[in-house]
């Protein structure tokens, strides 16, 4: 067998990896037995939206680039709401994208639809035992935090404990407020699964839509893209060519007409004394942004 076949049969799908991500969308079907309500569908935009923002700041921009410092208080603020993302613990996701960046569209790539496609790189990748461990070695710098270490190895308590708290604020509200028309059953479907299955995909596209659709500022020795709709469903992450031009950056809109969310409520914790030291792009690099034209692709190319 060539080296080429035993690296796919080592990506085979899996049962025991895929069945958690599958059965978060089979439960959005609950919605037709639950209803819906505006408590409910508030709760589904608040918990998209604060995830949204953990994953972009802590999982991406902290835990993966230290681009900016805290306390270890709100790091494991960070954590434990990126880990109610369901996308497993900080250490595995920055060690990930950590990998991802030293290989981006390369051959060694984890994830890139230049490798195997588009569903590959969305969700493909996440179905296969090979990448249900990382390579930790890479995540030194945040790996020596016993309680960061405890919540990588438990990251399953997170979601756990976001579904209790919903049940028990809809079971309240069902008690109190009974002319909302909110269940707690309603509350957990809203607030959880559907909002979950709308932060996988609005995450999992930086991987997949973000390396194939859109324009490109800088020549990265990568496909990475710009896409402003995508930046403003992943509160600023689809900046993703002024990413991969400078990672070290907190802001990935490079320029005032970026969109970047997450930026501005770093700026916003920063004044508050949370967070400090936002990195920036060099002025270099910001000079050699504004002196290309950006280059619109097609997919593919």
């Amino acid at each position: 067998m060539s080296t080429e076949s035993h690296a796919l049969a080592d990506e085979r799908f899996s049962w025991a990896e895929s069945l958690p991500i599958l059965l978060v969308h089979a439960a959005c079907l609950s919605v037709f037995w639950v209803g819906v309500s505006w408590a409910a569908a508030a709760a589904c935009l608040v918990t998209y939206l604060v995830r949204v923002f953990a994953l972009t700041a802590g999982y991406h921009r902290y835990f993966s680039h230290n681009s900016f410092k805290t306390g270890r208080v709100f790091q494991f603020v960070l954590a434990l709401l990126g880990a109610s993302a369901g996308q497993a613990g900080p250490l595995w996701w920055g060690a990930q994208h950590r990998y991802h960046h030293n290989h981006a569209d390369t051959d060694c790539d984890i994830h890139s639809p230049k490798r195997r496609g588009f569903y590959w790189a969305h969700l493909g990748w996440l179905f296969c035992r090979k990448y249900a461990k990382a390579p930790l070695d890479l995540m030194k710098d945040y790996a020596k935090y016993p309680e960061i270490r405890w919540l990588d190895k438990y990251h399953v308590a997170a979601p756990i404990l976001l579904i209790l708290a919903l049940y028990a604020l809809g079971g309240w509200l069902e008690i109190r407020h009974p002319g909302l028309r909110v269940t707690a059953a309603q509350m957990v479907v809203w607030g959880f699964f559907v909002s979950t299955v709308l932060v996988y995909h609005a995450t999992f596209s930086i991987n997949s839509l973000m390396h194939m659709v859109g324009t490109r500022r800088f020549d990265t020795a990568d496909d990475s893209r710009n896409n402003l709709w995508l930046a403003l469903l992943t509160m600023g992450e689809g900046w993703h060519n002024n990413h991969h031009r400078y990672p070290l950056s907190a802001r990935q809109g490079f320029y005032p007409w970026e969109v970047d969310p997450t930026y501005y409520v770093l700026r916003l914790l920063s004044a508050l004394r949370i967070v400090r030291d936002l990195r920036g792009p060099p002025e270099k690099i910001l000079i050699e942004g504004r002196t290309r034209a950006e280059v619109d692709l097609k997919p593919g190319t």
